[in-house]
C-alpha cells in the first residue's frame, strides 16, 4: 500500500518544532540509549543536509512513515546549517562506523564524500542518494526532485509575470547538485525562452535568510530598475522577501521562490511573493527508505526516483493536491 495515497498529511509548524527538537538531539549526540542496528530489524542510516529548514523535518517524517510501514530501524541526522560540509562528513563517517544495512545521504558537497562512498561500497553497504546526488557511481539510486525541470518551471512563471527587464537570482550554494541545478535550469530557460529578460546578477548566500536579504538589497541598490528576484531554496526566498519588505519595495518586485515553509506560504497569501515551487519532501523521505529496503533485499532500482514538484501561488495554494505537499 502506498502511504501517499492513504496517509498524506500536511506538515504543520507544531510538528516541525517537535521534530526539530528530536533532530537537534540526534545531530549533537554521539550515543545514548540503544545502539542503532543492535536489534533484529534492518538498520538504515540517513544523513541529511541539515534540519534548520522545515523541508528536512518533513523528509524525516516521510522516512519515519516508511520505517514504520516496512518494519525497519531508521536514524536521521544532519548538521545545524547547510554550510557545515565538514560536520556533515563527520556524521557520514560516524554513520558508516555503525555498519548500517543501507545508507541514505544528501550531499552538501557532491565531491567531498566520494572517499566515503567508495568505503561504503567496499563494505557492501548500499547507498541511496537523496535530494542531491554525488559525483560517484556508488549510489544505487538517487531520490530527488527534478531540479532542472522545477527551476525551469519557476523561470517560466517569472517570465510570464515580468515580461521584460532585469531580474536576479539569490542561490543557496555552488557545491551541491541541487544548488547548481536550480540555478542552471532557471537561467537556461530564461536564456532560451525570454530574450527580453536579463539576469543581471546571481549571488550565493548559503540559504541563510539574513545573508540572502543582504545580497538581495545589494542587488536592488545596484539595479534600481530590477523587476524580479528568484530564491533557490527556503532560506534564500524568505531572505528576498525580507529585503523587499525592508526596502519598501513590496509590490514593485516579483519574487519567486523554491520550497514551501510557513514564511513562504504566508508571503504568497499576503501578496509579497508571486509563487514558488514546492517539492514533496514527505515522499522523498518515504521513497529513500523504501529504496534502501529494496537495495538490502538485492532488488534492482532505477537510477533516479523522481519525488515530484508543483508550482503553487495564491490561486491554487488551498487546492487539495497542493495543500498535501506544503510543509508548514
Amino acid at each position: 500500500m502506498n502511504i501517499h495515497t492513504t496517509k498524506r498529511r500536511r506538515f504543520t509548524a507544531a510538528a516541525a518544532a517537535s521534530v526539530a527538537a528530536v533532530l537537534a538531539l540526534a545531530a549533537c549526540a554521539s550515543g545514548g540509549g540503544g545502539e542503532p542496528g543492535a536489534g533484529d530489524k534492518p538498520y538504515v542510516a540517513l544523513v541529511s543536509k541539515g534540519f534548520q529548514h522545515q523541508f528536512w523535518q518533513a523528509v524525516k517524517q516521510g522516512a519515519d512513515d516508511a520505517a514504520a510501514e516496512l518494519d525497519v530501524e531508521v536514524t536521521f541526522e544532519g548538521p545545524e546549517t547547510e554550510t557545515e560540509v565538514e560536520k556533515q562528513l563527520t556524521m557520514l563517517q560516524t554513520a558508516l562506523d555503525k555498519n548500517p544495512d543501507a545508507l541514505g545521504f544528501a550531499a552538501l558537497d557532491s565531491e567531498a564524500s566520494i572517499p566515503m562512498m567508495t568505503d561504503a561500497e567496499s563494505r557492501g553497504i548500499p547507498v541511496i542518494a537523496f535530494d542531491s546526488g554525488v559525483e560517484s557511481e556508488v549510489p544505487v539510486t538517487t531520490v530527488s526532485t527534478d531540479n532542472l525541470a522545477a527551476s525551469a518551471e519557476a523561470a517560466k512563471h517569472m517570465a510570464e509575470l515580468v515580461g521584460s527587464g532585469k531580474i536576479a537570482v539569490i542561490a543557496h550554494d555552488q557545491t551541491s547538485q541541487t544548488g547548481q541545478q536550480r540555478v542552471e535550469g532557471f537561467t537556461q530557460y530564461i536564456a532560451e525562452n525570454a530574450p527580453d529578460i536579463e539576469i543581471v546578477d546571481t549571488q550565493y548566500a548559503a540559504g541563510d535568510q539574513l545573508k540572502s536579504a543582504d545580497a538581495a538589497k545589494a542587488i536592488m541598490q545596484a539595479h534600481p530598475d530590477l523587476k524580479g528576484i528568484y530564491g533557490t531554496n527556503e532560506g534564500s526566498a524568505v531572505g528576498v522577501v525580507k529585503a523587499v519588505q525592508e526596502t519598501g519595495k513590496s509590490g514593485e518586485l516579483t519574487v519567486i521562490g523554491f520550497d514551501s515553509g510557513k514564511a513562504q506560504t504566508d508571503a504568497i497569501r499576503d501578496g509579497l511573493m508571486a509563487g514558488a515551487i514546492t517539492q514533496d519532501p514527505i515522499k522523498m523521505g518515504y521513497e529513500t527508505v523504501k529504496a534502501a529496503v529494496a537495495a538490502i533485499n538485492g532488488e534492482e532500482l532505477e537510477p533516479v526516483i523522481d519525488s515530484g514538484f508543483y508550482w503553487y501561488d495564491k490561486d491554487n495554494i488551498d487546492d487539495e493536491e497542493i495543500a498535501a505537499v506544503l510543509y508548514e
